[in-house]
């Protein structure tokens, strides 16, 4: 039964929207207000493949392309192939240029990183389709002729980089971001464009070009703010650098760690932009976590919906094994998913069978010196697989290999290495 605190009034999703923090800016709140309450809207989102994959910062915009999808609206999903070679200004220098080869071949690794995400019925469009068509005479007389050189400049991303300098080339990016809207909102019947709040400018833009060129129209463009964690740093980032959506640049894992060590002040705002649970259930687990703030029942649910949603129950059900055989210090019921997790994650040392124990712990860092090494194993603080040694003689061909290849030294409760034969 839910707590009666935390009952409420029925919202409108265009509400629902507004609480979950997935909405700043709008350019036309009644007409939002319709396509999203009213009818079942088309709306579009990009992505430029200026890497091989997504970060943990995209999932603020493609969990809302999910929520919206489960409540009847479809996504479309433009991939940047063009626009990824160009480069959307950054704050504070010029972007290194993509070739072609890169800017495409990343295009279809992040289309199908998407495509696993949110998949059903959503429509995967590359701008590099109908961008590289259009000569340069074209885009001067057809678009160039629309924008206004102090319009553009009056934009916030233009002039943030005005000081330090801007080429025209990332000066020409919201023009081409305008093209995008125009050609989806005249052959794909697209009425709204989301973006981050850093992309309003390149937003409006878009508004003005289908503007002129259409004349009355029924466009919406829509910003969310970007997630900062609660002390003002970025969001997404752990201490090894960006968090990936790739499981083979950041495994499972470490995603559910980072989300299971989530503040209790950051929780409910990501269980609002990271997750489609509904408002009564998430307040119902904030309510719940309140009385139990040690179990962190929150962060748990939190972090295994994120796992989920990105990579599947199996590999949560791989990233819950290793959490609990790291707490405990038992490794007897891993399988080989798990063994290969904890590659990534655990300090690994390379391995012979000749080589000692006192060897392993020393380049594996679990020891500083030979005479520590021996110390740590005549103390009985050093195991392999879970069986404790005590010779300092030891070798690793005596070792009994988990799954052929690995043998998980462990010095006292929490210090690991993972040897590799």
């Amino acid at each position: 039964m839910l707590h009666t605190e935390y009952t409420r009034i029925y919202m409108n999703l265009f509400d629902e929207l507004v609480w979950r923090g997935m909405i700043k800016d709008v350019s036309n709140l009644d007409e939002a207000k319709v396509l999203i309450n009213e009818k079942k809207t088309r709306f579009y989102v990009g992505y430029d493949p200026t890497g091989e994959s997504l970060t943990v910062g995209h999932l603020v915009q493609i969990v809302r392309m999910k929520y919206l999808q489960k409540h009847g609206h479809q996504p479309v999903v433009l991939i940047g192939g063009a626009t990824g070679l160009i480069g959307d200004p950054k704050e504070t220098s010029e972007r290194k240029l993509l070739t072609l080869e890169q800017s495409l071949e990343n295009a279809k690794k992040i289309e199908v990183q998407i495509k696993k995400l949110i998949g059903g019925n959503t429509i995967f469009v590359n701008n590099y389709d109908w961008i590289s068509k259009i000569d340069m005479i074209t885009f001067l007389r057809d678009y160039g002729k629309y924008f206004n050189v102090s319009y553009m400049l009056a934009k916030d991303t233009v002039q943030k980089r005005l000081d330090i300098g801007i080429s025209y080339t990332e000066f020409s990016y919201m023009i081409l971001q305008s093209i995008d809207w125009l050609t989806l909102y005249k052959e794909q019947d697209v009425k709204i464009q989301f973006g981050g709040s850093d992309q309003w400018g390149n937003i409006t833009a878009g508004l003005e070009l289908i503007r002129k060129v259409v004349g009355e129209n029924d466009a919406v463009g829509l910003s969310s703010p970007l997630l900062l964690k609660s002390d003002g740093t970025k969001f997404g980032k752990s201490e090894t650098g960006a968090l990936w959506l790739d499981a083979n640049l950041t495994s499972p894992y470490e995603l559910y760690q980072y989300f299971f060590n989530a503040s209790d002040n950051d929780v409910l705002n990501y269980l609002k932009l990271l997750t489609t649970l509904e408002h009564d259930e998430i307040m119902e687990l904030m309510h719940e976590s309140s009385q139990k703030l040690e179990l962190r029942i929150a962060q748990k649910k939190l972090a295994e919906e994120v796992v989920t949603f990105v990579h599947g129950k199996k590999a949560l059900s791989t990233a819950l094994d290793v959490t609990d055989a790291l707490f405990r210090g038992d490794f007897s019921n891993l399988d080989l998913d798990a063994y290969e997790t904890l590659e990534k994650v655990l300090d690994k040392v390379s391995i012979k069978d000749e080589d000692t124990l006192v060897d392993v712990l020393v380049h594996s860092h679990l020891a500083s010196s030979n005479r520590e090494a021996r110390e740590f194993i005549l103390s009985g603080a050093v195991s392999v697989n879970g069986e404790k040694i005590s010779d300092i003689l030891y070798t690793m061909n005596h070792t009994t290999k988990a799954f052929g290849k690995y043998a998980l030294v462990r010095r006292g409760k929490k210090k690991y290495a993972l040897g590799v034969f």
